[in-house]
């Protein structure tokens, strides 16, 4: 095992998950100056140069047509062979969705010590110190990972801000060949069908603007819409807000939904249930609109604004946009 970090870096299509260029601040977070990278996919050579402006000194590649789309037997696999060939002391991840998936089946391969949504990592002779939140956001625990052993740490987004890639650095790269196993086919990909439209996800989002069941209806998220347009965010709903038809499941913002940690959260009629502050309080900014003066939402906001939804949001767009138009 080498005092090496191996950073798993997510993508889609061609497409780096842009959490993933956090890893890089994290792994500085951990004082290890050898920094590895992995990329998993097909067709994926084409995104060596931008991983490597971000710090990598070597860029290990599993490029295969197997490797299209995620599916956990295959990635798990072709994971554990870019983890045999860099031989880390530990290996990083976002939590995300296939973070989520993905970690836990590497770590059971691989005899690992694993932790999961951290905020905060550290080091000290050779072992990694993780920060967790717990009970809902209410208080954070301390870990140490079991020392002797591969260590894989799964990082919130946004717990650490990407650093400025260097314009005109270059990686080593190798390339791994991927070798199907036993089972792997027993997961099998039927059909990709697309249900955001090419709106942004909450939880990769830098600005997420949220709406609560005081919006009445679907038709009435057209000016939170508008606002995350302008602001380049995603749109987020609370819970009620779903349950009621007016927003897809898939933008459920808290304990039930998704965790998100933007840099600015816009919350926009929702009152602030304990289950939606969980998933949003570790925002590093909150906003709230809303009428209720005692609406706990305004005890976790950084700034609040008592008053109409209906009046603010469609003023604060034309504002931030004639603020762009300026320059």
């Amino acid at each position: 095992m080498t005092d090496r970090v191996l950073i798993f870096v997510e993508q889609r299509e061609g497409r780096i998950n842009p959490v993933s260029y956090q890893m890089f601040a994290a792994a500085r977070a951990l004082g290890i100056d050898d920094v590895w990278a992995c990329i998993i996919g097909r067709g994926v050579d084409g995104l060596v140069d931008t991983v490597a402006a971000y710090g990598a000194k070597k860029i290990l590649l599993i490029d295969d047509p197997a490797l299209e789309f995620y599916r956990p037997l295959t990635y798990a696999r072709a994971l554990c062979s870019a983890i045999e060939a860099a031989d880390p002391a530990v290996v990083l991840m976002p939590t995300t969705f296939m973070g989520r998936d993905l970690s836990p089946r590497v770590a059971v391969r691989m005899h690992a010590a694993l932790a999961t949504d951290c905020l905060e990592l550290s080091r000290d002779n050779g072992v990694c110190r993780v920060t967790k939140s717990l009970y809902s956001g209410k208080v954070t625990g301390t870990f140490t990972l079991a020392a002797g052993r591969l260590q894989m740490v799964a990082v919130r987004a946004n717990a650490y801000s990407a650093p400025a890639p260097s314009e005109g650095a270059s990686a080593e790269t190798q390339s791994i060949p991927y070798t199907a196993g036993d089972g792997d086919d027993r997961i099998k990909l039927l059909e990709v069908a697309r249900t955001s439209g090419g709106v942004k996800d909450v939880s990769e989002a830098d600005i997420v603007v949220s709406g609560g069941r005081s919006l009445k209806s679907e038709e009435n998220f057209k000016i939170i819409y508008e606002l995350a347009e302008v602001l380049d965010g995603a749109v987020g709903a609370s819970r009620a807000a779903c349950d009621a038809g007016y927003q897809l499941h898939s933008r459920q913002v808290g304990l039930t939904g998704k965790v998100v940690t933007p840099r600015l959260y816009i919350a926009c009629g929702i009152d602030g249930a304990i289950q939606h502050l969980a998933g949003m309080r570790g925002s590093k900014l909150i906003v709230a609109i809303n009428t209720k003066r005692e609406a706990p939402i305004f005890n976790v906001a950084t700034y609040g604004c008592v008053a109409d939804l209906f009046v603010v949001v469609p003023l604060l767009t034309k504002a931030i946009a004639r603020l762009k138009e300026t320059g």
